[in-house]
């Protein structure tokens, strides 16, 4: 079981930063994808970027050169650092976790944080 807590969020001006946080607990697995989603009202879910247990990084064309996927396994956290901001990143960022687990990779998610972006 992994659990999965999100902070960072909150409100800035265009052109501002943020940088989020979600830390994990729970059974610390070898093999993952740790991710951030973001999803704004009316709109579907959307993957913003990646990060796997060999480091290698992915990021949506919409914020390519602006955020910043890492992680800290001493610290059991991942984080998002966001800058350049523009109104359309305003959504709910969450964290998910996909876990190589026995016998079958599993998902976790998890509960959100508001990101507002104000021009």
């Amino acid at each position: 079981q992994v659990q999965l807590v999100e902070s960072g969020g909150g409100s800035v001006l265009a052109g501002g930063s943020l940088r989020l946080s979600c830390v994990y607990s729970g059974y610390l697995y070898t093999r993952y994808f740790m991710s951030w989603y973001r999803q704004a009202p009316g709109k579907e879910r959307e993957l913003v970027s990646s990060i796997d247990s060999d480091g290698s990084t992915s990021y949506a064309e919409p914020v390519k050169g602006r955020f910043t996927i890492s992680q800290d396994s001493a610290k059991n956290t991942l984080y998002l650092q966001m800058n350049s901001l523009k109104p359309e990143d305003t959504a709910m960022y969450y964290c998910k976790s996909f876990v190589a687990a026995i016998p079958s990779w599993r998902t976790y998610w998890g509960q959100g944080t508001q990101v507002t972006v104000s021009s």
